[in-house]
């Protein structure tokens, strides 16, 4: 099978999911036509890439203009935003979605694709509601990451972590304020806080960060730098006891959340959006939102856009706090079920269906 794949590799969720999928393409043998999104791609994060597949890589976007043919079917990753173009007479979209209120624009270019695959049930149920043809395919766990049976930390420290996007959406400074009062300048407990944000400069960043401690000192609490690759990732993932990132409030995904869980760890989750197609109350320690605030942050998620519309799920900060005793109480045990994600959700079952969904609709 020929296809046109027109997609991002970089460090961002989109360029992560990106390499997964043309990797397993790349095994099942797809010929691969491929026009990075976004110009030259970025392969610093993936430190650990087969020298075949890099090379199939360079090869299947060197050629790319020797290959395309109007028949072949593209498959796009990328926003409903910027989905607008197309390579080829078919084109396919795979794409995130977080939010609650999909705007006239973003219907229509919904409709506008031969046909739509959102990463989350929660996304696509939105969109059928509104009359797109909208199916889901989630998202798997990315090989690269393992465990390292390593000890990072003394293991009588309990040890949580917070990574991703500082983002109102995703409750970074709300989450981080909990913490602080809870355990702060307690050193039987850490936490590590990985977080950026590219639409911040590196000052407004510092700012940030700064107001999370409110004028306080803290013996505890590490802001760590930008993990550039995939193994530092894995390192961070396999430091820490319980993620945090899981309470995040709007998830086309939440990759970080995703994978701490199939390493064994517990992850606090907030039962909502995306969480709710791999989280459990057997997988992870679940909480209930307890209602909707507006998304908008002056930033990405301007009101009145066209696109980045509507609200955000929110928790009890007693709720999470209990939450946070049960997790501490886990410690030391293995989170099995979380592990057995790695085996419903992977990459090959995902290019499976996407595939199999171009067939059918080619």
């Amino acid at each position: 099978m020929q296809l046109i794949v027109e997609a991002p590799i970089n460090q961002l969720s989109f360029g992560n999911v990106t390499y997964n999928l043309l990797r397993q393409f790349w095994r099942k043998g797809v010929d691969v036509i491929w026009y990075p999104l976004g110009g030259n791609a970025n392969f610093e994060s993936f430190d650990k890439i087969d020298k075949n597949f890099g090379a199939w890589l360079q090869d299947s976007a060197k050629n790319a203009n020797k290959k395309i043919k109007p028949n072949i079917p593209s498959l796009k990753l990328w926003h409903l935003n910027g989905s607008q173009s197309r390579i080829g007479s078919k084109q396919f979209l795979y794409t995130f979605y977080e939010l609650d209120q999909p705007t006239p624009e973003e219907i229509n270019l919904a409709k506008f694709q031969d046909k739509v695959w959102f990463s989350s049930s929660h996304a696509a149920n939105l969109f059928r509601n509104e009359g797109v043809d909208a199916g889901v395919i989630p998202v798997g766990f990315d090989e690269d990451l393992h465990k390292t049976n390593k000890q990072y930390l003394n293991p009588d420290i309990v040890h949580f972590g917070l990574m991703g996007k500082f983002e109102k959406r995703k409750h970074t400074e709300k989450i981080i304020k909990l913490w602080l009062a809870k355990y702060g300048n307690d050193n039987k407990y850490q936490l590590s806080v990985c977080v950026t944000n590219p639409f911040f400069k590196e000052d407004e960043m510092k700012t940030m960060l700064l107001n999370c401690l409110e004028g306080k000192r803290y013996t505890n609490i590490n802001f760590l730098p930008y993990l550039k690759t995939n193994s530092e990732v894995n390192d961070l993932l396999n430091a820490i006891d319980i993620d945090l990132t899981g309470l995040s409030g709007a998830e086309g995904w939440n990759l970080p959340a995703f994978n701490a869980t199939c390493l064994g760890k517990w992850s606090i989750v907030l039962n909502a959006t995306s969480h709710s197609d791999w989280a459990d109350g057997f997988n992870s320690i679940l909480v209930e939102p307890n209602g909707i605030e507006p998304c908008y942050d002056g930033k990405f998620f301007q009101e009145g856009s066209p696109f980045n519309q509507g609200n955000i799920f929110t928790w009890d900060s007693d709720v999470v706090s209990q939450a946070m005793d049960e997790a501490v109480s886990k410690k030391g045990q293995n989170n099995t079920e979380g592990e057995k994600l790695k085996e419903e959700f992977s990459y090959s079952h995902s290019v499976d269906r996407l595939l199999k969904g171009i067939e059918e609709s080619a």
